[in-house]
């Protein structure tokens, strides 16, 4: 998962395009083709759906992540569940496609009020309120998902979590143990400088290459920003440029890079060699998501993470994780003007997170979405810590502000010395505002 914005540029086009190509005049904005959601009856998961044929949309990532719920869907129902992956950049693709007017029955999407609406929910997807795994969701997963009230997505596995990622064997060099995690980002900053002194290794290992990774540190600084600024930003009342974010910034920059609490080369550093330096020591702590958990998980046992990395929360001025939505959390299912596929769509989905959801989670060793539905044992603790930590969790920016602008890239131009901390937040409100006027938000 590589949580990201849209270019702006190629979002506007997608979305210009959106709005005269994606509409289907013959669905009403209830979600279905023939009445409104109170009109329908109770979806049976597993009742037969012989010669039907759905097509699902997935980035090419994840072409694999819905095979065994496709699978078992198939030999329950007589349906047939046809993936096609999307080429990257998927999130720029598939607005593009839609507006073709191509769409598939259902489709691997950001659940995120900042994502979402690049689909044009309203005119293209069905209404899901009052489905009956709705109401079996966690709390954080029950935010996701919804436009103006609506719900457009089903939440099929918990978001991302936010946090550091640390080798234990570098933390005794160090001389710290739990009693030592940080309740802020100082309190982070303070603990690098303690690897920093006592041992051979980095404090944090940064990724300017691949560049996504970059807006991490920044993001844990935003957690103190209420729920009324978020708002007024999304009203264009507030802007990136206020010195909180300025102030964030130029924290990172000066208080982390310049300080010497990053790797040599942080301006070249990759996510791969993020997980290599951290599992050979030579970092001591990641600060990243939970696609670097999925990255441990794919070359190591459950017992060697455990014995070697750690994981706790962390927000700007408490022990709190933050959460942050990505693209296979969330599963739309699109107005085609079919009813029979409509109505196929929805049996899937009700029996992705119905019978077949203990059986899906166990296979792809994820924790569950549903508190009634146990998290497959075996998972490293770091991963239960993440669990632990989901219900307390704070949104990154991409699941509060109405556009999530490339901060990753501008963080970029700042490391490599093109732009300053307050160009940074600038370059942010720029895009945030081009993308706000282009999807029609008020205020714009």
């Amino acid at each position: 998962m590589q949580t990201r914005a849209l270019p702006a540029l190629a979002l506007i086009c997608a979305l210009g395009l959106a709005a005269t190509a994606c509409s289907d005049p013959t669905a009403g904005d209830s979600g279905s083709g023939s009445g409104a959601d109170a009109g329908r009856t109770a979806v049976n998961p597993t009742a037969r759906l012989d010669g039907v044929k759905l097509t699902m949309w997935t980035a090419q990532n994840t072409v694999n992540a819905p095979r065994q719920v496709i699978d078992a869907f198939e030999k329950a129902t007589g349906a047939k569940v046809e993936t096609q992956a999307i080429p990257d950049l998927y999130e720029q693709n598939v607005p593009t496609k839609l507006a073709s007017g191509d769409r598939p029955d259902l489709m691997f999407w950001q659940p995120s009020i900042s994502t979402l609406p690049f689909v044009q929910p309203k005119q293209n997807l069905l209404t899901l309120d009052g489905e009956p795994w709705v109401s079996r969701l966690g709390d954080t997963e029950k935010s996701l998902g919804v436009i103006d009230g609506k719900r457009y997505a089903a939440i099929v596995t918990s978001p991302a979590m936010l946090g550091v990622y640390y080798n234990k064997d570098v933390f005794r060099q160090a001389g710290l143990t739990e009693k030592d995690f940080p309740t802020s980002y100082d309190d982070l900053l303070a603990l690098g400088h303690r690897i920093v002194d006592r041992t051979d290794a980095a404090a944090f290992y940064e990724a300017g290459g691949d560049k996504w990774p970059l807006q991490w540190q920044m993001q844990v600084q935003l957690t103190d920003l209420d729920e009324r600024w978020w708002a007024d930003l999304n009203a264009n009342k507030e802007k990136w440029t206020d010195p909180v974010v300025v102030g964030a910034v130029k924290k990172y920059k000066e208080k982390l890079l310049d300080a010497g609490l990053a790797q040599k080369n942080h301006r070249t550093g990759t996510f791969t060699g993020q997980a290599d330096a951290l599992w050979k020591g030579e970092a001591g702590m990641v600060l990243n998501v939970t696609s670097f958990q999925t990255q441990l998980q794919a070359k190591y046992s459950t017992a060697e993470i455990d014995r070697k990395i750690g994981w706790f929360p962390v927000a700007n001025s408490s022990a709190t994780g933050l959460y942050s939505p990505d693209q296979t959390n969330g599963v739309v299912a699109f107005k085609t003007g079919d009813e029979k596929r409509q109505n196929a769509a929805r049996q899937f989905l009700a029996f992705w997170l119905g019978p077949d959801y203990p059986a899906y989670i166990k296979t792809m060793k994820i924790p569950s979405v549903q508190p009634s539905v146990p998290t497959p044992d075996g998972l490293p603790e770091t991963s239960k810590a993440q669990v632990s930590a989901l219900p307390q969790a704070i949104g990154v920016f991409q699941a509060k502000a109405i556009v999530a602008p490339d901060t990753h890239l501008y963080l970029a131009d700042m490391i490599f010395g093109k732009k300053s901390p307050q160009q940074v937040a600038q370059a942010i409100q720029d895009q945030f505002a081009q993308v706000a006027k282009a999807q029609g938000a008020p205020g714009f």
